[in-house]
């Protein structure tokens, strides 16, 4: 069975054929380092770790590149700088933001079980490449400087008699429904309200960097030239995958494939556009004024990344999700039955009824039900497939320390009580016997009873 995916630009699902076997390429946008990152943020982290792993597990770990580039220049940056350092240069202030928010982010998705990308490319390491690509789209007639700013025009790419892609094919926007449905700045050194900023000058303690197109004062690139000079950095011209949320089609990805396209002369800067869904909490909007805003840090406080993995991959990439506490803590039994089951069982090959979904455009849901159904079977299979999807990343004894380290339960405290319990089982003592057992369900206790004896478990 071929690997297909859903490509946005095209509206269908495509048998996946990379340019190059020998080296998959492929590019997600990250994050924007101003704050700790929310349950949001961690979705296409998971969704594209998935197909990361997939891509490995297809064509060799050494034939897949994957690289999720790091925005460390933007407005929300020097705003969070400037609140948080008021006595600092704004640019060492930066540097602090940066670094903490830099180092939480790779904490949280490490915990997540989330591979670290091939290459992670920082925007302010590649000035070079982005003045390079503005200055080919000044040269090409589809981008000028006006008042110290270097601004991109839809409308001369679409002028343009070429063989370039249409402006708003990937949003499947005319012109028109861009200037309604946007924000668009209103500028009087712009031509036309769609033109988009590639360049713009530093404000005073700015950040800021010598100008291209023979601008005198020093500026800072806008935000859609930075992904497109680090995909072509690291990537080349045209490449395999481009992912990210379904929030990033318009204007970001859009302006992207505007902006790699009309400087390298391409049909197609990636061969295919992933984006997942929206994620929903309890059923709503995730704000902070309805006050269920979530960071990735404040829920591992309380659940183990695996749970916030396997809850997340319940629901297939592209379809909205709802995160609730309930399946929150379904999540958390399944993970630990697999434990209980599958960590220390030496792993075998994937099993193919969890491989087949996943090549169907990464169909998750169906690949968790196959997991189940190995339940009893095959548990070598079991285990090698779940480590393809990022679980089983402990020991089943590590697994149980942690939960009894968050329970803050005794465990030499529950055995004791058990052999009470037991004993008065025994001697047909069955109010001390339910006793017992409220005491230890009222400690975060859950207790099986079978043939075999009586076992237990820290429950959520």
């Amino acid at each position: 069975m071929e690997l297909r995916l859903y490509d946005t630009l095209t509206k269908e699902k495509r048998i996946f054929a990379p340019l190059d076997a020998e080296n998959v390429r492929m590019y997600v946008c990250g994050p924007t380092v101003y704050d700790f990152a929310h349950i949001g943020n961690a979705r296409p982290v998971i969704v594209f770790d998935v197909l990361f792993r997939l891509l490995r597990h297809l064509y060799g770990e050494a034939h897949v590149k994957y690289v999720r580039n790091i925005t460390d220049v933007d407005d929300k940056i020097n705003d969070r700088a400037a609140r948080d350092f008021p006595g600092l240069p704004l640019n060492e202030a930066i540097r602090k933001v940066t670094e903490q928010t830099g180092r939480q982010f790779h904490a949280d998705v490490d915990a997540l079980g989330a591979l670290r990308p091939s290459v992670e490319p920082r925007a302010t390491e590649h000035i070079a490449e982005m003045r390079e690509i503005i200055e080919r789209l000044i040269k090409g007639g589809f981008a000028y400087a006006a008042e110290d700013h270097v601004l991109f025009s839809p409308q001369a790419m679409n002028a343009a008699n070429s063989s370039l892609p249409r402006y708003g094919a990937l949003s499947k926007r005319s012109l028109d429904e861009m200037i309604a449905g946007a924000r668009v700045d209103v500028a009087p050194y712009k031509r036309d309200a769609t033109d988009f900023v590639l360049w713009k000058p530093s404000k005073p303690g700015e950040p800021s960097w010598p100008s291209p197109a023979g601008i005198k004062a020093e500026g800072r690139p806008g935000w859609h030239i930075e992904c497109s000079a680090m995909a072509w950095k690291h990537l080349g011209e045209h490449f395999d995958i481009h992912g990210g949320g379904i929030d990033l089609v318009f204007p970001h990805h859009e302006n992207e494939v505007a902006q790699t396209c009309c400087a390298f002369h391409q049909q197609r800067m990636a061969n295919y556009w992933m984006h997942n869904g929206f994620l929903q909490v309890e059923s709503e909007k995730m704000s902070k004024s309805l006050g269920n805003f979530i960071t990735i840090d404040e829920l591992l406080a309380d659940w183990p990344g695996e749970v916030l993995r396997l809850n997340m991959l319940k629901t297939h990439y592209r379809s909205p999700i709802d995160w609730t506490m309930k399946s929150l803590e379904e999540s958390a039994k399944t993970l630990d039955d697999w434990y209980r089951v599958a960590a220390d069982v030496a792993p075998g090959e994937p099993a193919a009824s969890v491989v087949e979904p996943l090549l169907d455009d990464l169909n998750t849901p169906l690949a968790i039900a196959a997991l189940h159904s190995l339940r009893g079977g095959d548990v070598g299979a079991l285990a090698g497939s779940l480590r393809l999807l990022g679980f089983l990343s402990e020991s089943a004894a590590q697994w149980e320390g942690r939960k009894q380290q968050a329970s803050g339960v005794d465990a030499k405290e529950v055995e004791r009580l058990l052999a009470e319990r037991t004993a008065a089982r025994s001697r047909k003592d069955f109010k001390e016997s339910d006793r017992i057992r409220d005491l230890l369900a009222a400690m975060g206790v859950a207790i099986k009873d079978s043939k075999d004896g009586t076992t237990w478990e820290f429950s959520r």
